[in-house]
C-alpha cells in the first residue's frame, strides 16, 4: 500500500509492505511510526515504533499513525552508559525543511522495520 500524507505542510509518501499491512490488520491498538532525526556529533535517521506518543500525529490508516521528531543531545560524546545519551526535542526554526520525503515500513520476523529518506 502506498499513501500520501502531510506533515508540517510537506507531502510524505508512506509505503507499507504486504506483511506490514497484514500485521497492522491484526492489531487492536494504533502503532505509531516515529521518524526520529537525531542531531549531535553526527546525524542519524531512525524509525521507532511505539504505541504512545504525544505530539503531532498524522493518521495513515486506522492502525497506523506517523510522527516526525527532531532530537538532540546536550553534549557530544561516546562515553554514555546504556544505549545512548538522553535526548530532548530539537527546536528547528523551519521544521518543514527537515521533514522526510518518504517512509517505508515492513514487518519481518515479528519485528517492525522502517526507514525514511529525503
Amino acid at each position: 500500500m502506498e499513501k500520501q500524507i502531510e506533515i508540517q505542510g510537506k507531502a510524505v509518501a508512506v509505503s507499507l509492505s504486504k506483511a506490514a499491512e497484514k500485521a497492522l490488520a491484526l492489531r487492536d491498538k494504533t502503532l505509531i511510526a516515529e521518524m526520529e532525526l537525531y542531531f549531535s556529533c553526527l546525524i542519524r535517521k531512525q524509525v521507532r515504533f511505539k504505541e504512545n506518543v504525544t505530539g503531532n500525529l498524522v493518521d495513515v490508516t486506522d492502525q497506523l499513525a506517523v510522527h516526525f521528531r527532531p532530537v538532540m543531545t546536550k553534549t557530544c560524546g561516546i562515553d554514555y552508559e546504556g544505549d545512548e545519551p538522553p535526548l530532548e526535542d530539537f527546536p528547528i526554526k523551519k521544521p518543514e525543511a527537515f521533514v522526510p520525503h518518504w517512509l517505508k515500513i515492513d514487518f519481518k520476523k515479528d519485528e517492525w522495520i522502517g526507514e525514511f529518506g529525503f
